[in-house]
């Protein structure tokens, strides 16, 4: 099994992909996750890749927050679109990140992944607030690289 496949167990998948879909009954942003072996560049910028990638630019209002992991070079980034970069303040996704390496430094990857993608909600909820006609754009599953 590759580090990525032992990084987090099945039951930490589902808490994972519950936080993202509990995230986002409260707001219209779009919360993914995405986790790969390594990342050929910058953590940063591979997670720019991966956002377009994954389509997450394409969403109406430009809210999507992506969290990415590259496993093996125990590295991660916190990537928003326009539409939420333009509202949060400026260390907002420093204090998320901060948050989540404490736990990842404490071997619980699910808690940290669980904590950025809560942390992430509460900032969309302030700005993109859930509408009834609200659908959910993009996947909630995590995507594996």
């Amino acid at each position: 099994m590759s580090k990525v496949e032992d990084f987090l167990t099945k039951d930490d998948e589902a808490a994972i992909v519950e936080a993202i879909r509990l995230a986002e009954k409260a707001t219209s942003g779009e919360i993914r996750v995405h986790i790969e072996k390594t990342a050929s560049k910058a953590a940063y910028e591979r997670a720019l890749e991966v956002f377009h990638l994954l389509d997450m630019h394409k969403t109406e209002l430009k809210n999507g927050v992506l969290i990415y992991v590259a496993v093996e070079d125990r590295a991660f980034a916190i990537c928003g679109d326009q539409g939420i970069n333009d509202l949060v303040s400026d260390d907002f996704w420093d204090s998320t990140k901060e948050v989540m390496a404490n736990h990842f430094k404490a071997g619980r990857f699910a808690q940290g992944l669980v904590d950025g993608i809560t942390l992430a909600g509460q900032e969309l909820k302030k700005f993109f607030p859930f509408a009834d006609d609200d659908t959910n754009e993009l996947s909630n599953e995590i995507s594996v690289g």
